[in-house]
This record gives C-alpha cells, sequence and structure tokens, in this order.
C-alpha cells in the first residue's frame, strides 16, 4: 500500500519549489502570476455573493443572467492567466481515483492529495499543468457529504482496501489506509456524497480494534 508522512501531507509533491539560481530571473514573473491570481479570486467572490443576494431576493431572473456572464468572464480570466503564466488550467469532476476534465479525459489524482483532502465521488477539482509538465490539483467545489461507519475488510478478488457499511461496500483508497494504518477488522468512518450512491469514499478516521 502507499504511504504518505505527516510531512508530505503538505501541498503536492509536484509544487516544485525553483531552484536558487533560478529564483531572481522568475520572481518578477511569479508576482504578477500573483496579482493575477488574487483578483481573479476577488472577481469571483463578489460575482458570487452578487448572485446568491439575487436569488435570496427572487429575482432568477437576473441571477441567472449574471451567473451566465460570471461564467463567460470567468472562462477569459483562465485563459488570460495561461496566457501569462504559460500553464493549462482544466476542470472536471473527482470519480473517486481520478479527475475526469472538461475535455472528456481522465487524469490521476495522486492518492496522497486525494487522501489528505478527503476527495469524495462528485468533488470538482482544477488542474493547472505547468509549462515544465509539473501537475498540481486543487479542490474548488466540494459537494455536500455524509458520515457513515462501517468495518475495514480487503476484497477476495482485489486484494485492495474496502469499507463494509451494512449492506453497503465501498472502495478506499490504500495511501489513505496505510497513514491510518489500518488492518482488516477495524471501525472506519468514511465520507460519502450526501445524494445518491458511490463506489469510492473518503476515509475520514479509522479506529483500531486490535491491541
Amino acid at each position: 500500500m502507499a504511504a504518505y508522512s505527516d510531512e508530505e501531507q503538505t501541498d503536492e509533491i509536484f509544487e516544485i519549489e525553483p531552484d536558487a539560481d533560478l529564483h531572481a530571473n522568475t520572481l518578477e514573473h511569479g508576482d504578477v502570476r500573483g496579482r493575477l491570481a488574487l483578483q481573479m479570486l476577488k472577481q469571483v467572490r463578489d460575482s458570487l455573493n452578487h448572485v446568491i443576494q439575487l436569488m435570496e431576493e427572487g429575482d432568477a431572473a437576473r441571477a441567472t443572467r449574471m451567473l451566465v456572464h460570471f461564467v463567460s468572464h470567468k472562462k477569459r480570466a483562465e485563459a488570460e492567466l495561461e496566457e501569462t503564466s504559460g500553464s493549462r488550467i482544466l476542470e472536471g469532476v473527482f470519480d473517486g481515483q481520478g479527475m475526469v476534465g472538461a475535455d472528456g479525459v481522465r487524469y490521476a489524482v495522486p492518492e496522497n492529495y486525494a487522501s489528505k483532502s478527503k476527495l469524495v465521488e462528485g468533488d470538482i477539482l482544477k488542474l493547472i499543468i505547468k509549462p515544465d509538465g509539473a501537475s498540481v490539483f486543487k479542490q474548488i467545489g466540494p459537494i455536500e457529504r455524509r458520515r457513515l461507519a462501517g468495518q475495514l475488510t480487503m476484497d477476495p478478488s482485489t486484494q485492495e482496501p474496502v469499507v463494509v457499511c451494512g449492506e453497503d461496500v465501498y472502495k478506499v483508497l490504500a495511501a489513505s489506509v496505510s497513514y491510518f494504518k489500518g488492518i482488516p477488522g477495524d471501525e472506519v468512518a468514511i465520507l460519502v456524497p450526501a445524494g445518491g450512491r458511490c463506489a469510492w469514499a473518503a476515509v475520514e478516521r479509522i479506529s483500531h480494534q486490535h491491541v
């Protein structure tokens, strides 16, 4: 099973710190990207607050128009960020192991990131592919969750960890089980989407039943 240490629970291994010799040359570009990213975040916040206010006031028509405008502006802003930084930006849905992008391609999500972030099927992710090919995933739209309790066991056909909750069986990431040092028979608290069925669950914690 893959494992990750406490130190590895910092940001992704893919976010490589630049070499000291290159730092001076990239600092100016980094400042530009930082200012642009901050501006984008503020615009997103203000736009969404306005949409929410319109919905609360019962003006669904204006809220819909504002949301359409926001989405269009967001796409333009991301295009500008891609042009400025040379990075490629994609959004997609987490399927339990990977991200299914808007382009229809499935991108593998590192298990240590998915585990530490407790990603659940249906979460919206953003993938930034940097000019050097490095990849960075960010959770940008967590869906509503519900907590279940079950027992850790191993799938007899695949020898991969699963959690049994009554009549339901959920797959869980091996990295999560390894991090909590889980063994078959342990009690597991898992997170699943609040609505609908799913194949995968996120491990929240494991209680050891054996000494």
